[in-house]
């Protein structure tokens, strides 16, 4: 039975309610910091298919890639009940840190669909404190990997024994969990409801509306042969830049990215699979449609990716990837927004294209126990920093905010500096930082930490050296810059810290929109 657009409506708001109840017992139960009050976490819902029917409103590189896990975890032939976890890039997950929980959800005995929650983990082992280190040549250096697998306590005792942090690890696991069960139970209360069948037929209704949907809006975009390229700094190991390049072709209401001519997988961990390009080019995508399509599978559907095999997109094991998914994917969104600008296409001015990932870590001295959950071993924090977001026709960038694939928040000063041997010294916008326009750019960021306590330290940024574009005439944003003790840093780098050491970031601005005209602000 077909629905009509009022019920449409209410089927739609009834599983993305599911959805954020999931987040919301994810965030709310958590004890690490980065997910209780960053909340770098995302939440969804998917079919028994494994095609995502909802999800809520939370990280774009995590959402746009869980399909991938879900169909690792599907291939498994999953029992209706079962809950499974899985981090490996290379089967379905994005990069390490990103843990997922997948559960079969059981409607009468049978697997009626899934409920996913993936969380950024602050440390999963490696080489480094917190997982992120500039200099990994490989992924068995950036931490422990977990194929799919069923969730046992076996299998978490393996887990929670190569991590520097396993009390924490295990509370946010447990979190997951609780996540994942609310998820079961909503989508069971609501074939309660409705009947599980009319339920089935408004999920498929929903992602066949949003596939008419998004077909439509790029039939009236119809292009072809847009290129651009666009640069990484560094991957760690090389400081090089390391381009992506991209083709656009959208013929017949289908969206092709195709990335042949991008660099070879480089030595470093800026390579990503080609589940985070795919989620990079439908983030895109999205802010291409009315804001009224809904976000599923059947937006999928309009979306072809191609890169060659091995490329720097397309990265073969075992290629390290940790920064691949938070810096190389918001590259592949500067470089789409520059080819559909220069096709004429509407969009937004480049944003600060980083995610300013800092990862400090070190062990506690003796009676400190009471931070961070009470763990007296190791300890580790992860952040990342918001920045200026590109100007768009009508609108200024907003100023400090994550942009792209990211959509964190901050951690609270008392937050950061309760739990962790760390001082903020300073937290503030960055003034004049955005590009001039007729729309100007969102300004940075600028954070400064002092460090209290000899520790470990990794930098992964970008737009140190290649300024965010403006669009449609308007001026580029400021590069950001890493300065530590008064001296510039490379845009990755890994070092450590000693007590007094003060670590100043500077986030990127967003490029403007439009060429200035007179009484503009900037």
């Amino acid at each position: 039975m077909t629905l009509d657009a009022v019920a449409l409506e209410v089927m739609w708001h009834a599983f993305a309610s599911v959805a954020e109840e999931m987040g919301l017992v994810l965030i709310h139960s958590a004890l690490s910091p980065n997910i209780r009050e960053r909340r770098d976490c995302s939440a969804a819902l998917f079919d028994a298919e494994g095609a995502m029917t909802a999800q809520a409103a939370h990280i774009p590189v995590h959402l746009g890639a869980m399909a991938e896990s879900v169909g690792a975890v599907r291939a498994l032939d999953p029992t209706p009940g079962e809950v499974f976890i899985l981090n490996d890039p290379y089967t379905g997950g994005s990069h390490l840190p990103d843990i997922t929980l997948i559960g079969a959800i059981d409607i009468t005995g049978q697997v009626g669909g899934y409920s996913v929650v993936r969380a950024h983990h602050s440390d999963v082992g490696g080489i480094q404190a917190g997982s992120m280190p500039a200099g990994a040549r490989e992924i068995f250096a950036e931490g422990v990997i977990v194929p799919p697998l069923p969730l046992t306590p076996a299998v978490e005792r393996v887990l929670l024994a190569n991590v520097r942090t396993p009390e924490t690890r295990r509370g946010d696991l447990a979190a997951q969990r609780a996540a994942v069960e609310r998820g079961a139970d909503g989508l069971r209360a609501l074939a309660g409801r409705y009947g599980w069948p009319a339920v089935q037929g408004a999920g498929r209704d929903l992602m066949d509306y949003a596939e008419r949907r998004t077909r439509e809006v790029l039939a009236r975009l119809s292009a072809t042969g847009l290129t651009a390229t666009d640069w990484l700094e560094g991957d760690g190991v090389d400081d090089v830049d390391v381009p992506i390049t991209v083709r656009i072709d959208i013929r017949d209401g289908v969206f092709h990215a195709d990335f042949t001519g991008t660099a070879p997988a480089v030595r470093g961990n800026i390579n990503c699979p080609l589940a985070v390009a795919r989620s990079a080019v439908l983030f895109v995508v999205h802010t291409l449609l009315p804001e009224d399509v809904p976000t599923n599978g059947g937006v999928q559907r309009a979306i072809r990716v191609t890169a060659p095999d091995g490329c720097l997109v397309n990265a073969r094991y075992p290629s390290a990837v940790a920064a691949g998914n938070v810096e190389t994917s918001q590259r592949i969104v500067d470089t789409l927004f520059l080819a559909l600008a220069r096709g004429g296409i509407r969009v937004p001015a480049q944003g600060q294209g980083t995610m300013n990932n800092i990862t400090f870590g070190g062990q506690r001295a003796m009676g400190d126990g009471q931070r961070g959950g009470g763990e007296v071993g190791g300890w580790t924090y992860y952040e990342t920093i918001g920045g200026g977001q590109g100007a768009s026709q009508g609108a200024p960038g907003p100023s400090g905010v994550h942009v792209g694939m990211s959509n964190t928040r901050n951690t609270p000063i008392e937050v950061l500096e309760m739990e962790y041997p760390l001082r903020l010294r300073t937290y503030a916008l960055r003034r004049d930082s955005g590009g001039a326009g007729r729309w100007a750019g969102g300004d940075g960021v600028t954070r400064e930490f002092e460090a209290l306590a000899s520790m470990e330290l990794s930098v992964l940024a970008e737009r140190r050296r290649h300024h965010p574009a403006g669009a449609a005439g308007g001026g580029q944003g400021a590069v950001g810059r890493t300065i530590l003790n008064g001296t510039p840093l490379a845009p990755k780098v890994s070092t450590l810290l000693e007590p007094g050491d003060v670590l100043r970031i500077e986030t990127p601005g967003g490029g403007g929109w439009g060429t200035p005209q007179q009484g503009d602000d900037r």
